[in-house]
């Protein structure tokens, strides 16, 4: 399966019996939001986490840190059509920002009674960045960015974030290497490991392209597969 045009060095062989219509969803969405939990994270059995936003990378690092054994993981968006599809992969509570008056670090800590093991920002902008930094444990605490930030503008924190012993990591690609790992995530879709399906809400045919955008857009979608 190969597209004229493309690098040799980006091309991976994969099984023939993966479907394409939904293995695609690894040349990013779900490898990176899923890598960003078992391989960057390192989400470990019986912790905490929490996951900034709700899209089909936030929903991947749900699936991951489930499968990792995390027992109990709480999802943030301000999107509450997205908290049912956020439980059925496997987050166990969701909260809305617009619920709350104070910052959703102070909330986590409130419901955790001290702070999250493990927190993912899969947003992309600078103040969520900062409270998901403040949202895991101070002492021992990861926090790992997967978003991507807005290329324009700097971030600013207190150094003491980091002080006190969080640690906080960046994710491209959920830390694959792909030509290598992702011949072996397709191999463990075949096996079942994980349900890409839950992550797929519309099929179209690549001429409604435009209809997926405004999907996408209005948040009425997941991830929306073009097909040709």
């Amino acid at each position: 399966r190969c597209l004229a045009g493309v690098d040799e060095i980006v091309i991976a062989k994969i099984d023939d019996a993966a479907p394409s219509e939904k293995v695609c969803l690894f040349g990013c969405g779900f490898s990176t939001g899923y890598g960003a939990a078992v391989k960057i994270g390192k989400v470990t059995p019986g912790s905490t986490c929490a996951v900034f936003g709700l899209g089909t990378i936030g929903l991947s690092i749900i699936m991951g840190c489930k499968l990792a054994g995390a027992s109990r993981v709480i999802g943030i968006d301000l999107n509450k059509d997205k908290f049912e599809k956020a439980m059925a992969v496997g987050a166990t509570e969701c909260i809305s920002p617009k619920d709350f008056t104070k910052p959703i670090s102070k909330v986590l800590s409130e419901m955790t009674g001290d702070a999250v093991d493990y927190s993912f920002e899969a947003i992309g902008q600078h103040e969520t960045m900062i409270d998901a930094l403040k949202s895991c444990h101070m002492n021992y605490g990861t926090c790992v960015m997967v978003g991507a930030p807005p290329s324009a503008k700097m971030i600013t924190y207190d150094p003491l974030l980091l002080f006190t012993g969080r640690t906080w990591k960046g994710c491209i690609f959920g830390g694959w290497k792909g030509r290598d790992d992702v011949p072996k995530l397709v191999t463990d879709f075949l096996a079942k490991k994980f349900d890409l399906d839950q992550l797929i809400t519309h099929v179209l045919p690549f001429k409604n392209i435009q209809e997926g955008f405004e999907l996408l857009n209005s948040g009425k979608s997941i991830r929306t597969v073009l097909t040709l």
